[in-house]
């Protein structure tokens, strides 16, 4: 049986060196660590590439289940990928033991309050959102468009097609920016 260790940070501000040494000190002969949101396992290279590793006896540790997946969903399916593979999964912050009912219990509650979290977040970053947008300080993201450059394009005979090739923009952006 081997120990393989995920570690996951969200940002790259953040560092997984605290996760990676509790890993190591559990005895996980392998650590793969990443830098990516874990609010869906698509693009996270290094969870496909233990995921891949893993064989029949296998335990995947992680320091916590969140660090694992934080939509209820992108665990079950994990969970269920990993015993149909005869992996076990183990949290080393958390006593939870998919071989038993109260561990696989224990880790959908844990599963239920990972995506909790991550809904309360998403609604308190709109709730700013809306509030710096009643205050007028938030004007959304720069536009990337140049208007006048449309408009002169415009202006010389071309039409849409032309206007976005020669400003390397799509034409849809160059109709909204003619309509504005």
């Amino acid at each position: 049986m081997t120990l393989i260790g995920y570690a996951r940070v969200s940002s790259d501000d953040q560092d997984c060196n605290i996760q990676e040494a509790a890993l190591q000190a559990v005895g996980c002969s392998v650590v793969r660590s990443e830098k990516r949101s874990g609010t869906t396992t698509k693009g996270r290279d290094e969870l496909a590439t233990v995921l891949g590793f893993l064989r029949k006896g296998d335990t995947l540790v992680v320091t916590r289940i969140d660090r694992l997946a934080r939509s209820l969903a992108d665990l079950a399916v994990l969970v269920r990928d990993l015993e149909a593979r005869g992996v076990a999964l183990r949290a080393t912050e958390q006593p939870v033991d998919t071989g038993t009912a109260a561990g696989r219990a224990f880790l959908q509650m844990l599963g239920v309050f990972a995506e909790f979290e991550t809904n309360l977040r998403r609604e308190r970053q709109l709730e700013g959102i809306r509030a710096a947008k009643e205050k007028g300080l938030y004007k959304g993201r720069p536009a990337k468009i140049d208007r006048a450059a449309v408009l002169a394009l415009q202006a010389q005979g071309l039409g849409p097609t032309e206007i976005a090739n020669k400003l390397g923009i799509g034409r849809a952006s160059v109709y909204r920016a003619l309509k504005t």
